[in-house]
């Protein structure tokens, strides 16, 4: 599982222009099950969203064809976690801790 989080780099009203085109950005990626939350951060700086997947480097490919990154108005940061324990919701995205070294 991912954390994506973005923060904004230019006045939020950059943002707000290319946010019609990231909602159908998110829209795809919920629809083909890689994005199951997402929401803007408190204060408005930027927002965070929770991927399911295996491979980074995919992950980091959606993230780079987001409408924001490339209008050139927020930076993404990438964090990669085991979700070992969730809530009964979420149970389909829970994951098996890799063997200690």
């Amino acid at each position: 599982m991912f954390v994506l989080e973005l923060t904004y780099t230019g006045p939020v009203e950059r943002a707000d222009a290319l946010m019609s085109e990231h909602i159908t950005w998110l829209d795809t990626h919920y629809a083909s099950g890689v994005f199951i939350a997402s929401g803007r951060k408190n204060p408005r700086d930027g927002g965070v969203i929770l991927a399911v997947g295996d491979d980074r480097s995919r992950i980091e490919e959606i993230t780079a064809a987001d409408p924001f990154v490339t209008g050139g108005v927020c930076e993404y940061r990438v964090t990669e976690f085991i979700a070992t324990k969730t809530a009964p919701e979420l149970a389909p995205f829970r994951q098996q801790s890799p063997p200690p070294a």
